[in-house]
C-alpha cells in the first residue's frame, strides 16, 4: 500500500511541476512585450472597421485578377507557343 502511495505522490509532484512551468510562462508573457501590445490593444471604431475592410476587399481583388491572368496565360498563351512558335 505504501509503494501505490509513493508512485502517486511522485505522479502528483511531477504534475505539480509541470503545471508550475506553464503557469510561469503565462507570467512571464504578462511583462514581456506581447503584454504591453495586449493592453494597447482596443475595438476599433466602426470607421477603422469599415477601412480595412475595403482595403482587404481591394487587396483581394488585387491578387484574384493577377491570378486570373496567370491562369488566362496559361491557358492560351504558353499552349500557342509551344505548339505554334516552337513546334512542339
Amino acid at each position: 500500500m505504501s509503494d501505490d502511495n509513493d508512485q502517486t505522490n511522485s505522479f502528483e509532484d511531477k504534475v505539480q511541476a509541470k503545471q508550475d512551468a506553464i503557469e510561469a510562462q503565462f507570467r512571464k508573457i504578462s511583462r514581456g512585450s506581447w503584454a504591453r501590445i495586449l493592453r494597447m490593444a482596443r475595438k476599433p471604431t466602426p470607421q477603422e472597421f469599415k477601412q480595412t475592410s475595403i482595403i482587404c476587399g481591394i487587396g483581394l481583388f488585387v491578387l484574384g485578377f493577377i491570378g486570373f491572368v496567370i491562369l488566362v496565360l496559361m491557358d492560351t498563351f504558353i499552349p500557342w507557343l509551344i505548339h505554334d512558335v516552337f513546334g512542339i
